[in-house]
């Protein structure tokens, strides 16, 4: 069998520098796939995400859009309301009775209570309408 030539400390060190960078360049590789492989997951979570988010927005736009409506349709509803109202003077009978409350000599808690008058408005309805203290006074003297 033929024996070998003895291999220099040059040639044994370029050859070891050669299989290092071999094996810094697969190391290299490697790590790059996985990098890569993760960045990919990351997009793919990422689009999946944006995804759910835009249509969660979307139903949030919608759901604002008919509330939108919904409130348009009630403010109309109370101007037409409050229009009605205006005409037909709703608040009329609580003065009436709030009237005669006074003439029979109601106090203006009572007239603030029953009638949803403010103590203002009581203390108006009982200087124009309750009966007179000096006509009291001679009636109880």
């Amino acid at each position: 069998m033929p024996t070998l030539p003895p291999i220099s400390l040059d040639l044994a060190l370029l050859g070891g520098r050669a299989v290092f960078l071999v094996f810094c360049f697969v190391l290299a590789s490697i790590t790059f796939t996985r990098w890569r492989r993760a960045a990919d997951r990351n997009t793919e979570r990422f689009v999946e995400q944006n995804t759910a988010l835009l249509a969660r927005l979307a139903d949030i736009e919608a759901n604002l859009a008919a509330t939108h409506r919904r409130l348009d349709s009630l403010a109309e509803r109370a101007e037409d309301d409050g229009r009605r109202s205006a005409q037909t003077g709703p608040s009329a009978p609580s003065y009436q009775i709030a009237i005669r409350l006074a003439r029979s000599g109601a106090p203006r808690d009572e007239l603030m209570a029953s009638c949803g008058l403010t103590r203002q408005e009581a203390e108006l309805v009982q200087r124009l309408h309750a009966p007179a203290r000096g006509a009291k006074l001679a009636a109880t003297g």
